[in-house]
């Protein structure tokens, strides 16, 4: 019964995201849905761009692994993208580009633009990988296979649901994916209570959920992210394709509200799995044990497809928008052509797959180690959006220092001593100071040195 309910559930999102691909016929329509994304379906996209299989599960091991403490991690998205909201998301479909790197190029000029294309191209081809190993993860208990062959048939059923669509698709595919998530999770839960009490495990207070998920990780994760989502193209791609800045605006703030509900959700469900006395042998599989164990027969085949689709929505999205830093920004065509978007995206997913499959171990440290660049473009974006004097050599200093100090962290400090502590409380700081005394300067050499026309 539950293989039978979860086919017929695959087959109707199915179909209703092949449907929709017939509509695209331009390049537009392709990467930016025409531009004229309304409320609901732009929330709906938000929240299942940055609703993932990689942060599900990295969150979750967390509440197995330090108990209800972990629910503070959810903060980290509901601070992070409330400040995306209140900083960038007007001034993101203002912008209307098809590349969030074009913006550097209006900006600084066009070297700038393909240096940010490429390293947040990269970025996003480190961040596709750790959603298909956190995928197969999750599907592994249900076609316990080989893992690179598993991965394989999942990215392949992936792209055969939204490679000829484009963001239509994967808006069509976000939106009904979005109403079964919000029914999915809070079953979980529930469920969760009715699994029997098994081992008794010991009652962690406050001080040692601390010291298992120490608070500076969490504050620094929450700055970090609000400094690094301000860039994310996935994002700023499904932004600009809002129908208005107002709409942009609202659908922003709306999905860092439910975003931040999703993610507690996962976590309370597997801190109640730990309070059972449910021994793991890896914390990150803790939410398919829940899928396996504590859901009904009859939901178990219907919940691996909601966490399919929940995946394939993000992996979608973020092939689709590495395809905007190529097409906008790093292979530039006056003559744009639906069918090379499609042959992009291909490749975006065969690269994705062997990272996966080869260097992708802990999903949570890969995802955020592969910030490192991304935060590092911090000033060079806000300084564009809202100070006048910032120029080409402040964002060019700004972003070497960022980078410089992200590396010297992680390869000093390592993960063991915390760095993202140090990469975040000191590293902003660094990279805003820099980026101003590099404007300042270069301001200062112009003034004296004014060009004769």
């Amino acid at each position: 019964m539950g293989i039978i309910s979860g086919l017929l559930f695959f087959l109707l999102i199915a179909f209703y995201s092949l449907r929709n691909s017939r509509r695209v016929k331009s390049q537009d329509e392709y990467l930016l849905a025409g531009r004229h994304t309304k409320l609901l379906p732009l929330v709906a996209t938000l929240v299942m761009t940055e609703f993932n299989t990689g942060t599900l599960i990295s969150f979750s091991s967390l509440g197995y692994l330090a108990g209800y403490w972990a629910l503070a991690m959810p903060f980290i998205f509901l601070i992070g993208l409330l400040f995306y909201t209140l900083t960038v998301a007007k001034k993101w479909k203002q912008f209307d580009g098809v590349s969030v790197a074009h913006f550097f190029a209006l900006r600084y000029g066009q070297k700038l633009e393909l240096l940010v294309a490429v390293v947040l191209f990269l970025a996003m081809l480190g961040f596709s990988a750790a959603y298909i190993k956190s995928l197969t993860l999750l599907m592994l208990p249900l076609i316990p296979i080989a893992a690179p062959l598993l991965s394989a048939g999942l990215v392949s059923i992936v792209l055969f649901l939204t490679l000829r669509g484009g963001l239509s698709s994967i808006i069509a595919l976000d939106l009904l994916s979005f109403i079964f998530v919000l029914v999915f999770f809070p079953l979980l839960v529930y469920f969760s209570f009715k699994l029997p009490q098994l081992n008794a495990m010991p009652d962690y207070n406050l001080v040692q959920m601390q010291l298992l998920l120490p608070p500076k990780f969490i504050i620094s994760l929450t700055i970090l992210t609000m400094f690094s989502y301000i860039i994310a193209p996935w994002y700023g791609q499904k932004i600009v394709a809002a129908k208005t800045p107002q709409t942009a605006y609202l659908a922003a703030a709306i999905a860092a509200v439910i975003i931040f509900l999703l993610y507690g959700l996962g976590i309370f469900a597997t801190a109640i799995l730990r309070q059972k006395g449910v021994h793991l042998a890896d914390i990150q599989l803790g939410l398919p044990y829940l899928i396996h164990n504590a859901l009904p027969h009859e939901l178990q085949g219907v919940a691996y497809v909601v966490l399919f689709f929940v995946a394939a929505s993000t992996l979608a999205g973020v092939w689709n928008a590495m395809v905007t830093l190529i097409v906008g920004s790093i292979f530039k065509s006056d003559r744009p052509k639906l069918n090379s978007n499609l042959l992009w995206v291909l490749l975006c997913a065969i690269g994705a797959y062997v990272i996966a499959n080869t260097l992708i171990d802990n999903i949570l440290n890969k995802m955020i180690l592969f910030n490192i660049p991304i935060v590092a473009f911090a000033f060079a974006l806000l300084a564009g959006f809202y100070w006048k004097r910032a120029n080409s050599l402040g964002a060019y200093v700004s972003i070497v220092v960022g980078i410089a100090w992200g590396v010297f962290c992680y390869l000093y400090i390592g993960e063991k001593g915390n760095y993202t502590w140090y990469w975040a409380v000191y590293g902003i700081p660094l990279i805003f100071v820099s980026g101003v005394i590099g404007s300042l300067i270069l301001t200062a050499w112009q003034d004296r040195n004014p060009i004769q026309i």
